[in-house]
């Protein structure tokens, strides 16, 4: 068993659980994980403390500790001069959101490594991101730096306490989330001012908005389409397909494999910073598939199909979870691992299909790729599509369906290729967050693309989670090797909530609602902040760090306050409880500041106060539908068939989905019998829907309005026992008025029927 300090082929990270950490665990850096042995040796020794933060698939991470943390020379003025701390920024968000604070208060800017210089009680008073070794690039070397710093620290220490008192002052705006007051009562104003601002930075030639480096914009995109489908307005669609469709075809996409490199480091789309995020991949693909509800076209549910078999076979654990991310690094180079020359194509396909493979996916004979921070060109491509598959068959003189499938076999045949290539590295920890995306995702796109074996995977995940990431009725945040650590954040129960009610909307199953309830109120009584509104990031009996922060601010995901806000206005909607609309409605109120002042940070908040905008005035106490199964009159028998009456009473001004809508993206009323050994439902007799257009749809929808009679045959199985039968019916609907659509309910039926054997 190794010795507490790792012993001399180790440092202390070699007993942590994180891939991050232990990707440390070897280099001659005194390393110590987050904790109060760390802080209390810096007090004894007065020596400040040197914070690395980053994660085990970020490229610079791996640059620096391969120039630094690997250096003997460069660890000894390390371990000398300060007490270095090294921490997983996916496992404690909470300490990363404080210091990148503090690292774009200092610098103007963040990323990753964050390097962070504390006080010996955890103040910052200097920061920077990724240090060469020596000078260059523009930046000191990391061992200037070292130096220099631990001089101010002996002789300036006034200096230093001043700094860090002046930066802690500044830092407090961050935590709290609410210095930013409203202009007046909630209303559209963030939204309209947010599609403003996307439509003056839309790149209308390349898709996406502003210049290069170009990150999949989820919340935007997500955005626009709640706007297109209130409004109809086809300009907004347009920046969502424009750039839904340079994605698809550019080398951020993984063309072979499926799904989504991090971002752009070029505004085209085409060369990708090469690792491949979970919660990246959840965001697109249900966007993707948004956009083929719209618009029918195959090519965006061949996108988010591939997005989701690519998680499917790659990112899933054996229990059900999914693992958080992919490297960009394999063999010690970026992108290796998704690279190819035109040879090693032409030697796997053929010459003459090889030929029209690299005519439709950009391959140069001389490599297209050129790595971005050496220059070097190693002769190798990135696939992607220069022109259209449609452009591409008529030069190919084929059809484009005869294209496409001949294409889809050939990259079939360079997966079985890559996959004998050494992978980059996997960082299989599950993360409880990053799995509510997931799940919602899943569950979603399993529905509209009728994929079960999606929905299917979200339900294996969500079930792992509730089972193993739990300790009592409270989250943990992450899980590997057998082991559930961490005490979960605001994300993590606000996305674990949001993607089961995804579930519980498409499978009907009353557990996941429940389930979904009770991490709200867990969320409410432990993270609520009472006094002012909206959630904190961490509970009120979590470790005490220098802020408690309160953010609203969507980042590569969505601000927890925003989702927390959308789940409470779901639960609001589903269970008639006006205490989750108040609490949702004085979330958005305490934001509403920022969302005027930051549209483009805060559209997750954004997008929720459209919805709940939309939804009108608070309910009464209960659902806008009400629904009753009359009995039957008399008492039956094993066999026999029974006719129950379901009659449905929609509020006046509201209206409910038919049976049949015409639009694939509204869900339909329907209904059906939980399982019962006594019973099985027959033929349900729906009626016709009325055909009517609303401000929200340019098209004439398929509506029940009013009262509605629906029949349900049921049949007596011959071997029910004597006795009342309690039949229990989801009855699935969705309530509209004239400008919007609420979220899908799933209504309980219950109804007594008497069999008697004689």
């Amino acid at each position: 068993m190794l010795p507490p300090d790792g012993g001399p082929e180790h440092n202390r990270l070699i007993h942590e659980n994180s891939p991050y950490l232990l990707q440390h665990a070897r280099n001659p850096v005194d390393w110590y994980p987050w904790g109060e042995e760390a802080f209390e040796r810096a007090k004894k020794e007065d020596k400040p403390i040197f914070l690395s933060i980053g994660y085990s698939t970020c490229h610079w991470c791996h640059v620096m500790e391969r120039e630094s943390f690997e250096n003997e020379e460069i660890a000894k003025v390390l371990n000398e001069h300060f007490i270095p701390i090294k921490v997983d920024r996916e496992e404690r968000p909470d300490i990363d959101e404080i210091y990148m604070n503090a690292t774009q208060i200092m610098t103007g800017s963040g990323g990753w490594p964050n390097s962070v210089w504390l006080t010996p009680d955890g103040r910052p008073w200097f920061a920077g991101t990724y240090f060469p070794p020596e000078d260059r690039f523009g930046r000191r070397g990391f061992k200037k730096v070292l130096l220099a710093l631990s001089e101010f620290w002996t002789t300036s220490r006034e200096d230093v306490e001043k700094q860090a008192a002046q930066l802690a002052e500044a830092m407090q705006p961050f935590a709290s989330g609410t210095t930013v007051a409203g202009t007046g009562p909630l209303s559209r104003i963030p939204v309209d001012q947010a599609i403003a601002s996307l439509r003056s930075s839309f790149d209308e030639n390349r898709g996406g908005f502003g210049g290069a480096p170009k990150f999949p914009p989820h919340g935007s995109l997500r955005l626009l389409l709640h706007e297109v489908k209130r409004t109809g307005d086809t300009s907004l669609f347009r920046m969502v397909t424009r750039t839904l469709d340079a994605m698809a075809a550019g080398g951020v996409r993984d063309h072979v494999g499926g799904g989504f490199h991090r971002y752009s480091t070029d505004e085209h789309w085409f060369l990708p910073h090469f690792e491949k995020m979970l919660y990246d991949n959840a965001q697109l693909s249900r966007v993707y598939v948004d956009a083929f509800l719209v618009m029918e076209d195959p090519g965006y549910r061949a996108v988010a199909e591939e997005t989701y078999d690519w998680v499917l076979r790659e990112m899933t654990a054996e229990e059900g979870g999914f693992y958080s991310a992919l490297d960009a690094d394999s063999e010690g180079e970026e992108g290796k691992f998704y690279l190819w020359s035109r040879e090693e194509i032409l030697s796997v396909l053929g010459e003459e299909r090889g030929d029209l493979f690299c005519h439709a996916y950009g391959v140069e004979d001389v490599g297209n790729y050129r790595d971005e921070a050496t220059g070097h060109a190693p002769g190798t491509n990135i696939l992607y599509l220069p022109k259209s598959l449609e452009t591409t068959a008529e030069v190919e003189q084929t059809s484009v369906d005869d294209l496409r499938s001949q294409l889809a076999e050939d990259r079939k045949m360079l997966l079985g290729i890559r996959e004998k290539r050494i992978w980059p590295h996997l960082d299989d920890k599950v993360l409880t967050s990053w799995n509510g995306l997931m799940i919602g995702s899943l569950a979603y796109g399993g529905h509209h693309l009728e994929r079960p074996e999606y929905v299917s995977a979200a339900e294996r995940a969500a079930t792992f989670i509730l089972t193993r990431m739990r300790e009592g009725e409270r989250l943990l945040r992450s899980f590997r090797n057998d082991r559930a650590d961490v005490a979960a954040y605001l994300d993590d129960y606000a996305f674990l909530a949001d993607g089961l009610l995804d579930l519980h909307a498409v499978t009907g199953n009353t557990r996941y609602l429940d389930e979904a309830t009770a991490l709200m109120n867990t969320l409410v009584e432990h993270y609520h902040d009472e006094a002012e509104g909206g959630f904190f990031f961490v509970a009120n009996d979590h470790e005490s760090l220098i802020t408690r922060s309160k953010n609203p601010l969507d980042k590569a995901i969505p601000s927890g306050n925003g989702v927390a806000a959308g789940v409470l206005v779901r639960l609001a909607e589903l269970t008639g409880d006006d205490e989750y609309r108040n609490l949702a409605r004085r979330t958005l109120e305490t934001f509403q500041g920022f969302m005027e002042r930051a549209p483009r940070g805060t559209e997750r908040l954004i997008q929720v106060t459209a919805e709940y905008l939309d939804l009108g005035s608070p309910s009464r106490g209960k659902s806008r539908v009400a629904a009753a199964i009359t009995p039957p009159a008399e008492t039956v028998r094993p066999g026999d068939e029974v006719h129950l009456d379901l009659r449905i009473t929609v509020d006046e001004g509201w209206h409910i989905n038919s049976h049949a809508p015409l639009q694939d993206y509204l869900v339909p009323t329907s209904v059906t019998l939980k399982d019962n050994p006594a019973a099985c439902v027959g033929n349900i007799t729906y009626p016709e829907g009325t055909s009517m257009t609303f401000e929200f749809s340019s098209e004439p929808l398929s509506i029940y309005k009013g009262e509605i009679a629906i029949q349900i045959p049921i049949e007596i199985a011959s071997t029910a026992t004597e006795g009342v039968v309690d039949l229990s019916f989801n009855l699935q609907i969705q309530p509209c008025n004239e400008s919007a659509c609420s979220a899908p309910e799933t209504l309980v039926l219950s109804v007594p029927v008497d069999v008697v054997l004689q």
